[in-house]
């Protein structure tokens, strides 16, 4: 005798793995000419522009809708900067008032003096094609020593709530040698949090008063999360606030954190879940574990990504978009089950790959860009 099929539980509710399209990778400025080493791209809607920012210290203007086959060079920083390994120019953020103060920030690889991690602010003058930074304008607010020349972190970006956060590697070679990791007077191995909107010469940064180490002795005040081994890429997300970080591993785990105000993500205690020194027994008491892992079976170097808020691929919107330096696969976790539960199974949305993953970007609609040193895409769906 038949046995009919169960009927679908219609009060169960429905992976969203299921409902993800690959993606679809499109040239993003066809006619370009082909510059080396784009690390990061930002949306200058104000001015009809895209920023292309390239690792040896220039930006290049792109026209909103082209044509792209002649952009010009908004600023170029070559004798002050320091390429390339992983030195170099390798962010830059919008002041939250732009559109009133004109100024962006430059988080760069100092030449004089070498060895000097640099986040300086520019005025800004002109605009569309005229548009350019004010080289003699450049105010520097925070600088780091680098022991090394790699794990120097690399974003600098603006939070919901107006202030400036700044991603730090441990400061190079391999396994933490120095044992930044968790040590809290350094600000190597950390992401910190400073108040720029009354910089100058005198006082180039404020400590907001709700940083959650101020009333620890010995500790430094800006400090906001700490034990990253190097937070190549972050993004907070625009719907909820939260902060993401791709946090590069050493020889096992590359993995993805939601950083929250005062939490030690346990390098060099931990690489991603499992111990690193000692290799076992650690005390994983205090620690903020990853919310998504991969192994270096996977991948070697993860490029963290953002969380999708567009209308153009509506089954991606509120999933974490990532991808690999070595693979260039790109995926995804869907973000809310990943903040609320902790580890989650991700969906491969492209792997065509290696494509060399440097960055991922969004535009002012919430649109994705994919920076690789192979070119720069838009992320479509089929």
């Amino acid at each position: 005798m038949a046995v009919a099929s169960p009927s679908p539980d219609p009060t169960a509710t429905p992976d969203p793995r299921d409902q993800l399209p690959a993606a679809v990778l499109v040239p993003a400025f066809p006619g370009l000419p082909e510059y080396e080493r784009p690390v990061a791209l930002i949306d200058l809607r104000a001015h009809n522009l895209l920023l292309l920012v390239l690792q040896e210290g220039r930006i290049i203007g792109l026209p909103r809708g082209g044509p792209y086959d002649a952009p010009h060079t908004v600023h170029d920083q070559r004798e002050t900067t320091v390429c390339c390994n992983e030195d170099g120019l390798l962010s830059i953020a919008l002041d939250p008032d732009f559109a009133t103060n004109g100024y962006v920030y430059a988080y760069y690889s100092a030449a004089v003096p070498r060895g000097v991690s640099r986040l300086s602010r520019f005025s800004t003058t002109g605009e569309g094609e005229t548009f350019a930074f004010d080289p003699a304008s450049e105010l520097t607010l925070f600088e780091v020593e680098q022991p090394f020349v790699n794990h120097n972190g690399g974003t600098v970006l603006f939070g919901p709530d107006g202030m400036l956060y700044l991603g730090l590697g441990d400061g190079g070679a391999a396994n933490d040698p120095h044992g930044h990791g968790q040590n809290l007077r350094t600000h190597l191995s950390t992401i910190i949090r400073i108040d720029v909107r009354n910089a100058s010469e005198d006082e180039p940064y404020a400590v907001p008063p709700d940083n959650p180490l101020l009333d620890e002795a010995g500790v430094l005040p800006e400090i906001w999360a700490y034990g990253l081994r190097n937070p190549w890429r972050m993004s907070f997300d625009r719907e909820t606030g939260l902060l993401w970080a791709g946090d590069v591993g050493q020889n096992r785990l590359e993995e993805v954190s939601i950083i929250e105000r005062g939490g030690n993500y346990g390098w060099r205690t931990m690489e991603g879940s499992r111990c690193f020194d000692p290799e076992t027994g650690c005390d994983r008491a205090g620690l903020t574990l990853p919310v998504w892992e991969y192994s270096h079976s996977v991948g070697c170097s993860i490029t963290g990504g953002l969380v999708y808020r567009g209308e153009a691929i509506p089954a991606l919107y509120g999933w974490y978009v990532f991808s690999d330096y070595c693979t260039g696969i790109i995926t995804a976790i869907h973000a809310e089950t990943a903040a609320t539960r902790g580890f989650v199974e991700p969906v491969v949305l492209w792997d065509k790959g290696p494509i060399e993953a440097v960055s991922f970007a969004e535009d002012a609609d919430g649109e994705l860009y994919f920076v690789t040193f192979r070119g720069i895409f838009r992320i479509v769906a089929p």
